[in-house]
């Protein structure tokens, strides 16, 4: 098991700003999963959703994605299941709300390239508000929906940050297990 990733500093959060992350990414995966953009510390780390309090990786395995809890530091174990990570807007922000609705809707752009290019069964976007911009579609919903990006299935996941109050950790791992449902194993 990988070592635990030490806690970034200040100084180290502040010269995150605008980095952006690699890609977890492979041809033909179940479930490529798009987060709206690192946070600071995760651009830090240099790993996915890494923030402590961040519900995405106890997501992932309550719903069945994972045989046990992956850390972030474990990212790249997810291709051998057929899932991958990568997000809608790459430049690190402290805050989501700092994206432009330009940046966002470019990043839609470079998802449906990705789509194209790897192929996934679903691309699933995990933030609504951040898919209702960056797709133009304001009145979207969690759960699947109706469009596709090239041959690719589109789906909204609730956002997993530890400050979205209106989704608890077993209600987050409902609307995960719905899409691994979706998608099969």
């Amino acid at each position: 098991m990988p070592a635990t990733v030490p806690r970034p500093t200040a100084a180290d959060l502040a010269a995150a700003r605008d980095r952006t992350i690699p890609d977890i990414i492979a041809p033909g995966l179940r479930v490529l999963f798009a987060g709206i953009n690192p946070g600071l510390y995760s651009a830090a780390t240099g790993y996915h959703f890494a923030r402590p309090g961040n519900r995405f990786w106890p997501a992932l395995h309550q719903s069945g994605f994972t045989p046990r809890q992956l850390r972030p530091s474990e990212q790249d174990r997810l291709l051998g299941l057929g899932l991958g990570i990568t997000n809608v807007a790459p430049r690190a922000t402290a805050r989501a709300a700092e994206l432009s609705s330009a940046e966002l809707r470019a990043g839609a752009a470079v998802l449906a390239g990705k789509a194209a290019e790897f192929a996934p069964r679903w691309l699933a976007v995990v933030g609504v508000t951040a898919y209702r911009t960056a797709f133009g579609r304001p009145d979207a919903m969690v759960g699947p929906q109706p469009d596709r990006v090239a041959a690719t299935r589109l789906w909204v996941l609730p956002n997993p940050s530890g400050l979205n109050a209106h989704y608890s950790a077993a209600a987050l791992a409902t609307e995960f297990a719905r899409l691994r449902e979706a998608a099969g194993r």
